[in-house]
Parts: C-alpha cells; structure tokens; sequence
C-alpha cells in the first residue's frame, strides 16, 4: 500500500508542477503523443455551494486512481468530514485553509499557500475551504471516495 502512496504522491507533484508551467506552443506538439486542455477549457461543474469541479482523470465513484481539479469561492468551507482512502492535493492558487477535528471551528484553520502539499489520510476527520479569496485545488487519489460525514456538534 505505501508503493501506491508514493506513486500516487509523486503522480500529484509531478502534474501539479506542469500544470504551474504550462507549454509555449501546442502547434509543436504530435496529438499522437500528448494531449493538451488548456485550464478555461476543462469540463468545470458548479456545485450549489458555487465551489467548481473538473474531473482531469479517473472517476471518484471507482476503485481507480482519479484527478480531479477544485475551484473554491470566497467564504466556503465544509463540515467535519473524512475519506475512504489517502488524498493527495496541490494548492495550486489562492490560501486554502485546512482544519483537524469533529468539532467545526473555523477559527482553527490554518493557511495553504500556493505550492503546499496536503494529504488528507485515510479515515481522519479534517474540514477545509476559502476565507477571503478563490483557491484552487489538485487532487489525486484512489476511488471510491465518498465524503463521510464526522462532526460533532
């Protein structure tokens, strides 16, 4: 299980830094070897909490490893919650704020600057968002991966 972890930890740093760098010119590039989608144009879904999603790859619902990209919007957060599996995420843009414990406490939430890596590991309860600005997110992890509700109120 710890080979899974680093492949799929390695996997996440790997994407998440070509997608910081971008590539100069997709003119240059053989389809037969690379495929490209520029960020405006993924497939982004909109939640009524407003917080957008983009499958990159996999399916969260599968016992298969999947990516998968988060836009946040200012002022939102989730409850106390856990996962199934380890969850290996990339601050891509914007603070993302991260917090332990069933108790919702958003005063607690500490800050992750573009760059950070988080794992959310297996079965431990943590809850997490936006204070004042829009964050994005990469994640990468091994499906399915329900979100389980956890607080205590």
């Amino acid at each position: 299980m710890s080979r899974i972890r680093s492949r799929l930890a390695l996997f996440a740093v790997v994407l998440a830094a070509s997608l910081g760098f971008g590539v100069a010119s997709h003119a240059q590039l053989d389809p037969k070897s690379i495929s490209v989608v520029p960020f405006d144009q993924l497939n982004w879904r909109k939640a009524p909490t407003g917080v957008e999603t983009a499958m990159v790859f996999g399916d969260t619902t599968k016992p298969e490893v999947y990516g998968m990209l988060i836009k946040w919007p200012p002022h939102t957060t989730t409850r106390p919650h856990s996962h199934p599996n380890d969850r290996y995420i990339t601050v891509l843009s914007g603070t993302w704020w991260v917090a332990t414990g069933p108790k919702y406490k958003p005063e607690t939430m500490v800050a992750q600057k573009p760059g950070s890596l988080v794992t959310d590991l297996a079965g431990q309860i943590h809850y997490d968002g936006t204070k004042d600005d829009v964050a994005t997110i990469y994640i990468v992890g091994m499906g399915p991966a329900p979100t389980i509700p956890r607080e205590e109120k």
